[in-house]
């Protein structure tokens, strides 16, 4: 005998498994798997036989779990939209899924003309894409943690390494400028760097008493930069993902090969905006190189 199935029930208001089903367009194996993650319970489960019954009141319900499968979102994040009813919180957390969408499809699209070029062999027309342009910059004191690091980690130990630098702004005068990450060498899957967080500062001597204090524990240090001159192209929040950000290194260096200019430090990623704030198409990062 099947789910589907007459048989007596309690309640005459419920479906079959199979006919809600229908009216819910899910198959019933849909059912049975959201049933067993807490995200559509049935209203009865007859326990002689195991089947399933559900009330017509759940058919929105089971409308709303299938089109947010619709939106390949997971089923624990499912769970929480479903968890929190109808409303602002649901409507948020809805909201923040696409956001984090979003920015994923954006840095897929930003790494498929990557490749593209890679694989035409057109290079060129994509860097042209980039407008490169050089500005002057001021002599600094830069407070900075050093690490060796691969590119899978990068993103989490720039986000860390920078708030940890910023915070401990406070005790050198100040944050005096715009932070950066300078590569002391190729930071890749392959290639650990080391790279460089650095944040400028407003006091010297507050920030060596800094340093002295901090010890060697992260590999922190102060240096004062002498002014000079960048070479830089400003990119997007999906154009910061690896490998795609290659691609602006790659431009900015050909701008200067063309013009017979060479790069007298570490190249560098100036982080200007508020990276949480930002969207995946909002500038938030110059690719940089010191020029002589």
């Amino acid at each position: 005998m099947t789910e589907d199935a007459v048989v007596d029930v309690p309640d005459r208001d419920l479906l079959t498994i199979g006919v809600f089903a229908a009216r819910a367009r899910l198959s019933a194996k849909a059912l049975r798997l959201y049933d067993r993650l807490g995200l559509l319970a049935p209203a009865h489960v007859d326990e002689a036989t195991g089947y399933r019954y559900y009330r017509v009141g759940q058919v929105e319900r089971a409308r709303l779990v299938a089109m947010l499968r619709r939106l390949d979102m997971p089923l624990a994040r499912i769970a929480e939209v479903v968890a929190a009813g109808d409303g602002p919180a649901a409507a948020e957390l809805l909201g923040a899924y696409w956001a984090d969408v979003e920015v994923r499809v954006a840095g897929q699209r930003t790494l498929a003309a990557y490749l593209r070029g890679r694989l035409s062999g057109r290079s060129s027309e994509m860097y042209g894409t980039f407008t490169v342009e050089t500005v002057e910059t001021p002599a600094q004191v830069v407070i900075t943690e050093k690490r060796h690091t691969l590119a899978d980690e990068l993103p989490a130990w720039i986000g860390a390494a920078l708030g940890r630098l910023e915070e401990a702004a406070r005790e050198c005068g100040g944050v005096a400028g715009v932070p950066y990450v300078a590569y002391h060498s190729e930071v890749s899957m392959e290639s650990d760097g080391p790279a460089e967080a650095c944040v400028p500062v407003a006091d010297e001597a507050a920030a060596r008493a800094w340093a002295e204090r901090r010890g060697r524990a992260w590999e922190t240090a102060v240096r004062v930069e002498p002014a000079g001159r960048l070479a830089y192209t400003r990119i997007t929040k999906a154009q910061v993902a690896y490998p795609q950000i290659l691609a602006a290194f790659e431009a900015v260096e050909e701008w200067m090969a063309a013009r017979g200019l060479a790069a007298t430090g570490p190249c560098r990623e100036l982080y200007f905006a508020d990276w949480a704030a930002a969207g995946a198409e909002d500038p938030v990062c110059d690719v940089a190189f010191p020029l002589g």
